[in-house]
């Protein structure tokens, strides 16, 4: 299957939805995206063992701790994103991937590409946005 899908292909709302190509277009996205923040992972990594030379001046070192800090927490947030993304990947297998969890309906195939790991289409996001306001605002 992965074969048939040439490298310029893109999903149209004129297609079935969710048929074999989108579904191939959907897993190769979410696999390079997987990748991508993988190595980007790997590189911190790397470069925090390499930096773990003790700065002398205290301003230095408060710089490159602040620098560490920022980095780690931008790698929580793509350890979580990666476990979205395996998510999606299991929808794909199961064949859920691309409807709404709330509703059931088809989530837009602009907002699959925009946001490949979304799991509400944009009116179901909308609504769990104003009850998150609705309850933060009690």
């Amino acid at each position: 299957m992965g074969s048939q899908l040439s490298a310029n292909y893109r999903p149209s709302e004129a297609e079935a939805f969710m048929n074999p190509k989108q579904v191939e277009y959907f897993r190769r996205k979410l696999l390079k995206w997987r990748d991508e923040i993988l190595q980007e992972s790997n590189q911190t990594l790397q470069h925090l063992q390499e930096d773990s030379v003790q700065e002398p001046d205290l301003a230095d070192r408060a710089s490159t701790e602040s620098e560490r800090a920022l980095e780690l927490r931008t790698r929580d947030r793509q350890r979580k994103l990666i476990g979205k993304i395996d998510a999606a990947l299991r929808r794909i297998e199961d064949g859920t991937y691309g409807f709404c969890e709330e509703t059931g309906e088809p989530i837009s195939l602009r907002r699959l590409e925009a946001r490949p790991i979304a799991t509400l289409s944009i009116e179901a996001q909308e609504r769990h946005e104003r009850r998150e306001r609705t309850y933060r605002d009690e």
